[in-house]
């Protein structure tokens, strides 16, 4: 295996900041990754983003050092700031777009009406959380309520609990088992269906 030039590490070192802002957000939504060159400018962009905050991370602790001193600011602490940054930047971008805060911000003020989501199916199922019923290829279908979900069609499974199966004009209740998975390929459409609201 060839080794890896000087300026080659040092420009992965640069950039792992971005790498793990990257990492953490595309690990907890359910965007896909991009490609390989996407990837490495996002990198690219996090990292400034990253090195500028902790610019201002180090102009505050050496205003605080005044009063209380914590130590000397070195390459190291600039190290451990820049991947503390990174891994707090990351959880924090995926809780934002997970709960959809500027996304919902932006369609009120009718500046966009996209989703957070990576498309209509999985934004329809974190939209509406209630008891579904799936209709699948082989006529059958299958009631409850989806605990896990794909990101989109044709892709992964669907986890079901409280399941009935209905076949015909005949239903099966499945309360004996904790789940079904079901290949969402099966699946040919889907019903959301409205709760039950109570008798006055």
């Amino acid at each position: 295996m060839p080794e890896l030039s000087k300026d080659v590490v040092a420009l992965l070192q640069y950039l792992a900041p971005g790498f793990l802002v990257a990492w953490v957000y595309f690990g907890l939504t359910s965007h896909e990754k991009p490609s390989q060159f996407e990837r490495v400018v996002q990198a690219l962009i996090f990292t400034v983003v990253i090195q500028a905050l902790v610019v201002c991370e180090r102009e505050a602790l050496l205003l605080a050092g005044r009063v209380y001193s914590l130590g000397t600011w070195t390459a190291d602490s600039t190290l451990y700031a820049s991947l503390v940054t990174a891994l707090i930047s990351g959880l924090l971008l995926s809780a934002v777009d997970n709960a959809e805060v500027f996304h919902r911000w932006a369609r009120h003020l009718k500046i966009s009406n996209r989703s957070g989501q990576p498309g209509e199916w999985a934004w329809t199922f974190s939209l509406f959380k209630t008891r579904v019923e799936l209709h699948l290829k082989d006529g059958s279908r299958m009631y409850g309520y989806p605990q896990v979900w794909p990101s989109e069609h044709g892709k992964g499974h669907f986890f079901i609990t409280e399941a009935v199966r209905g076949i015909d004009d005949e239903s099966q209740s499945l309360d004996h088992l904790v789940g079904v998975l079901i290949n969402s390929s099966e699946v040919v459409s889907v019903e959301f269906i409205k709760p039950v609201e109570p008798n006055p």
